[in-house]
């Protein structure tokens, strides 16, 4: 059986391609451009594994000749940075509208199932709690990546019904944990590096107390391999979360690693004035199990930045 991971050497790609077993694929393809120059995302990859890699965009690359004869398809190639999708909205509109679309047309072409993982960005409710099911009142995108990410779900939505495309949506909570191709501009990473680096945390003036839903990288790792192993394609859209939490809990947790941090309050274009929980329950009745936590993220964090402080003159 065959897999293909695009975007392959980012954050969430580094650490699932590293999670993979012998035995569980007869061949895995690797997809990435490079253009964040992530090589280290390709060091000490498991034995065992057969591993191809191909240094290709999904803007330009042969998509149906990698995805032939593949089972499924990990799409995680995109622009993430929500904030910057303001200053670069037809770059990231290319690379998660086009390109998405174009991965979705080449599984559709060969076959393969599709794994799109979507963003919790997509809510905007007044409501206290969202799920899956809250239709179009309660999906309001504040960012460029996030509408995209939406449009996005809709168009495989069609694409099902018009061309069969098997697929399963995973709307994933804001990425924490350490990996090699991890970057720093989402709030948990972000903060944990600059705490590190002695400087103050950067925080949204309106945001300490807003509640946002957060995903420990290992449960992001599982929840692919979970969609893969019970071959989760029929179409559905799930909430992966491991907890929703507030910006104040979040440095709460860090001051337990790093005790002398401190935030300064800043103001910020990619800001959200509702507060809100997502529920992850419609994944969790599907029998997956939840084992990160904040405080567990934050420390492995610390851990692989401890070096970084410089040192008192």
């Amino acid at each position: 059986m065959k897999l293909v991971v695009t975007g392959a050497l980012g954050h969430i790609g580094s650490a699932f391609i590293r999670s993979l077993r012998p035995g569980e694929f007869d061949e895995v393809v690797l997809l990435d451009n490079l253009r964040t120059q992530r090589y280290a995302s390709l060091f000490h990859l498991p034995e065992g594994v057969p591993f191809r890699f191909f240094e290709e965009d999904i803007l330009t690359a042969d998509l149906a000749r990698r995805f032939e004869d593949a089972h499924a398809v990990v799409h995680l190639a995109a622009f993430t940075d929500a904030g910057a999708s303001f200053e670069s909205p037809a770059e990231m509109e290319s690379v998660n509208g086009e390109g998405a679309e174009k991965v979705a047309r080449a599984c559709v072409e060969t076959g393969a199932r599709l794994i799109f993982p979507s963003s919790t960005s997509v809510y905007g409710t007044p409501e206290t709690t969202v799920d899956e099911s809250c239709g179009d009142a309660g999906l309001a995108p504040q960012t460029p990546y996030a509408a995209s990410k939406l449009r996005t779900e809709a168009f495989l939505a069609a694409l099902a019904a018009e061309a069969g495309l098997r697929h399963v949506i995973l709307r994933l909570g804001t990425i924490f944990g350490p990996s090699p191709g991890m970057r720093f501009h989402t709030a948990v990473n972000k903060f944990a590096w600059q705490a590190c680096r002695g400087e103050p945390l950067t925080v949204w003036r309106t945001a300490l107390d807003q509640v946002r839903p957060y995903l420990d990288l290992d449960d992001a790792c599982a929840a692919l391999r979970f969609v893969l192993r019970r071959d989760l394609f029929a179409g559905g859209t799930y909430n992966v979360l491991t907890c929703n939490a507030t910006v104040a809990q979040v440095l709460e947790a860090l001051r337990r690693h790093v005790p002398d941090c401190a935030p300064r309050l800043v103001d910020a274009r990619a800001m959200n004035a509702l507060s809100f929980l997502v529920s992850p329950e419609k994944f969790k009745a599907l029998g997956f199990e939840y084992g990160g936590s904040l405080d567990e993220g934050l420390r492995r964090t610390v851990e692989w930045l401890r070096n970084l402080r410089p040192e008192n003159p």
